[in-house]
């Protein structure tokens, strides 16, 4: 079981290999878009790992259960020693029952890290999903939400082109026909802009982000000021009155003492009637002490559509927060968005013999047997290209997919082509064929493919190694009273007669 200090330095430890995990991510050299979006995601990882070892560490440091101070205080006690060997007695027994298990703590793990960044597998390559239509983040689908739109009542139909250049321009729409479908739209515009933005800019807080638009935009409402939502003047024959305070009033009879102008006016304040003698007057104002919801037989109609009006108003504050966010969410995707509406543009302008109508032709021309058997023709065995066709012959020979490669240490593995050849030295299978012979898989094995050719070559290395090494009894030098410079072991020797 580890100590408390020992979880310590692990968590200090592992913080700082993702600082230089992170460093070395920065400085990796981005050349596609592509490239980009799966370093921000690595980059988003190792920040979560580093948050979350911090505040495990800050746990352990702030020591509530106060385990941390019994296990120093068992340390510098009087029986210090005690605790020494006992704790090193237990290190004993754990590498008696494990010889020659000897690994440095999570260097395995970053350096598997570290050659998947190099190196990415073709799983590696792929870290967050797209949609075709997406282009691994290079453009928007809006379909789903563009479809939504055009199925609100009283909206405007447009093509789907006009509507990639006009979907945030929602202060164009009158506010009457803003309903509950609207409402609906909005939160499903809103949540893919949000899943999008996480896929693309996953260091990017879009929660926070929208939290702060939408404090904002309530107090542009509230001043008059959100786009599309102009503030309504109040009506002239709005209730005037000043509220009364009923805390200091035991009786109705007491607010009867007020006279009828100031019992008018608190009713007033409240919505109430204000008709009637004085006595009643004072006692339906104070019928309303402690009540939290006044009796609508006491309103007047004005103040029963009041209610109504600030339901409304609410309503009309959360479609502007909505509407705000849209706003906030559309100038971060700008960039994809003039993007998408080229490529939608681009694909609508072809002609129709531009067009990929392959499947129709084929559908018209095949026969009825060949129609149930999805098998295509491919009397030479050649690979299948992303369309589920066999790709040209002329390409199958250019890419030299007819030579075939046997990699001994691979478990016999054929590659097919130059390419697939050469990169397999830096992929999985190879890597623990060369962990399992007990040799490292550096440069200098590449191209080495038998297993006798490998352990060779090792044994050359070592030796090579060996004789390179430093040696203290004939490299070291020594020096003699006279002056005399000689070697270790002849100076031990000299020493030892007592000729120095």
């Amino acid at each position: 079981m580890e100590t408390i200090l020992e979880q310590q330095r692990r968590y200090h430890e592992e913080k700082e290999r993702l600082i230089d995990a992170m460093v070395k991510e920065m400085l990796q050299k981005k050349t596609t878009y592509r490239e980009q979006i799966n370093s921000d995601h690595r980059m988003k990882y190792l920040l979560d790992r580093y948050m979350t070892s911090t505040n495990k560490l800050i746990e352990l440091y702030e020591d509530k259960d106060g385990q941390r101070k019994a296990e120093v205080a068992s340390w510098t006690g009087p029986n210090e020693f005690n605790e020494f060997y006992s704790r090193l007695k237990q290190i004993k027994d754990f590498y008696r029952k494990h010889p020659n298990e000897i690994s440095i703590p999570m260097s395995v793990e970053f350096d598997e890290f570290s050659k998947a960044r190099e190196n990415p597998t073709e799983e590696m390559a792929n870290l967050v999903e797209f949609t075709d239509e997406e282009g691994y983040g290079k453009f928007l689908d809006l379909h789903e939400c563009y479809e939504k739109f055009i199925n609100l009542k009283g909206i405007e139909k447009v093509d789907y082109i006009t509507y990639l250049s006009t979907f945030d321009q929602l202060y164009d729409i009158p506010k009457e026909r803003k309903t509950g479908e609207y409402r609906k739209y909005l939160l499903t515009l809103i949540e893919y802009l949000m899943w999008f933005i996480q896929r693309i800019k996953p260091l990017l807080n879009v929660d926070t982000l929208l939290e702060e638009e939408a404090q904002r935009a309530a107090i542009e409402f509230d001043a008059g000021n959100a786009l599309g939502w102009p503030k309504e003047t109040e009506s002239a024959l709005a209730n005037v009155g000043a509220h009364l305070d009923l805390s200091a009033f035991s009786s109705w009879e007491e607010l009867a003492s007020l006279g009828l102008d100031r019992l008018k006016s608190a009713l007033l304040a409240l919505g109430l009637k204000c008709g009637g003698t004085l006595e009643e007057r004072a006692q339906r104002l104070f019928s309303t002490k402690g009540q939290s919801s006044l009796d609508p037989s006491l309103m007047t109609k004005g103040s029963k559509g009041k209610a109504n009006k600030e339901k409304e108003l609410s309503r009309h504050k959360e479609l502007a927060t909505l509407e705000a966010q849209v706003f906030k969410l559309s100038e971060i995707v700008s960039e994809q968005r003039a993007a998408t509406k080229e490529n939608v543009q681009r694909k609508q302008a072809r002609t129709d013999g531009e067009r990929d109508d392959s499947e129709n032709e084929e559908s018209a021309e095949e026969s009825p047997d060949e129609a149930d058997d999805d098998v295509p023709y491919n009397p030479k065995n050649l690979p299948l290209g992303w369309d589920g066709k066999p790709i040209p012959y002329w390409l199958y020979k250019l890419h030299g997919l007819n030579i075939s490669y046997n990699c001994e240490i691979c478990g016999n593995y054929v590659y097919k082509g130059p390419k697939a050849f050469q990169r397999h030295f830096a992929e999985w299978r190879h890597a623990h064929g060369m962990r399992c012979l007990g040799i490292p898989n550096t440069a200098h094995f590449a191209n080495v493919t038998q297993i006798e050719d490998a352990l060779a070559l090792w044994e050359k290395l070592k030796v090579q190694k060996q004789a390179e090494r430093w040696q203290p009894e004939t490299e070291e030098e020594y020096e003699d009273s006279q002056g005399n410079v000689v070697n270790r072991k002849t100076y031990e020797d000299l020493k030892r007669q007592g000729l120095l």
